[in-house]
């Protein structure tokens, strides 16, 4: 029986698409992807130039289109990805202005439409997913409480534990609708998140009741620009971690600005992404701790960088991947001097018998 491998290289579109009013096609970008020597295409589903949500939700033909699509360019769908359809399912009115731009002109400005519109489009990303026989659906959490995370002025006793319960009770469904579908919901953990980090995580589990469809799509960026340990975190978490974004950061702090940046512009930022292997991110220690805990789901580039250009970083990201996949040993290294043995052989060594 063949052991268990990571997946990959696989891409991340959202950041490589032309501009909305230049043509794009799923053909074209799974081609380009597939030309730079990616094997899989996480595919955003809020640009119909490429996928149409709606029709993959209900219609097995057009799905088998798509995979037609991407078997003939040599890629494979990694996961789909709601990002940011899920930070409008959650999301404070603070946010209004700022997120309407994720939502089609007809729900703008009202938020209670705007939140039906996003979890209806998490239902269609769920049937989508099972049509396209996905087994991970990458998305976000949106965030009421985000304004409150630092601790002052004083939180209201229970306002975190009331807006942890609005969370899970906006969410329940949406699982219970992808289990049903067979897939595992991957809430990246991030900054402007209600599930940014992994107490965060361990909050919204409580009130989904350990919901077996509520993951986490691991990206060790977001972590180390929160000064956590990404390493410990898969000890802890690995059961749970079922996508991945390779995605590389840098922090250094200097005596202006921290962990919080001082409203500075990214290329200011003392913590800031960058392209694979030019950042802090020790991705030889992810690889081996994810194969260590049998992770074979997809690693997936998510390119986000204020210095170096896209292309380059893309073309960069798939030998970088494709070099740090291990190879599951078959053996043990020390078989060589090994013996064969048995319970009574066993006893007399340990002085049993």
């Amino acid at each position: 029986m063949k052991a268990p491998r990571i997946q990959g290289p696989g891409i991340f579109l959202a950041q490589f698409l032309p501009p909305s009013d230049q043509p794009a096609s799923l053909e074209s970008m799974a081609c380009w992807a597939s030309d730079l020597g990616y094997k899989g295409i996480q595919v955003p589903t809020w640009d119909k130039r490429i996928f149409d949500l709606e029709l993959a939700s209900s219609s097995q033909a057009y799905c088998d289109d798509v995979l037609g699509i991407c078997e003939k360019a040599g890629v494979e769908i990694s996961e789909l990805s709601t990002h940011l359809q899920g930070q409008l399912v959650a999301a404070h009115p603070a946010y209004k202005e700022m997120l309407d731009i994720f939502s089609p002109e007809e729900v703008r400005g009202n938020l209670p439409a705007r939140a039906e519109w996003a979890s209806n489009q998490l239902m269609l990303a769920a049937r989508a997913s099972a049509n396209l026989k996905l087994k991970s659906h990458a998305t976000f959490s949106g965030a009421l409480l985000w304004h409150t995370f630092y601790p002052w002025p004083q939180r209201p006793a229970m306002l975190v534990e009331e807006g942890f319960r609005e969370q899970g009770r906006l969410w329940r469904p949406i699982l219970d609708a992808f289990d049903s579908a067979g897939v595992d919901v991957c809430y990246e953990l991030h900054p402007g998140e209600d599930l940014h980090d992994g107490l965060t995580f361990e909050r919204f589990l409580y009130e989904v009741e350990d919901h077996p469809r509520a993951n986490i799509l691991y990206d060790p960026s977001h972590l180390l620009l929160q000064q956590m340990d990404y390493l410990a975190f898969i000890d802890i978490y690995h059961e749970r971690i079922k996508a991945f974004h390779v995605k590389d950061a840098e922090f250094h702090p200097s005596g202006r600005a921290g962990v919080y940046g001082g409203y500075a512009p990214w290329i200011d930022r003392p913590g800031r992404f960058r392209s694979l292997g030019d950042g802090q991110v020790d991705f030889r220690g992810i690889f081996s701790r994810l194969t260590q805990y049998g992770y074979d789901r997809w690693a997936v580039l998510e390119w986000e960088c204020c210095i170096k250009d896209q292309q380059q970083g893309a073309s960069e990201g798939a030998p970088f991947i494709r070099d740090h996949l291990i190879t599951v040993a078959g053996k043990a290294f020390d078989d060589f001097a090994g013996a064969e043995t048995d319970r009574a052989r066993n006893r007399r060594i340990l002085g049993l018998d």
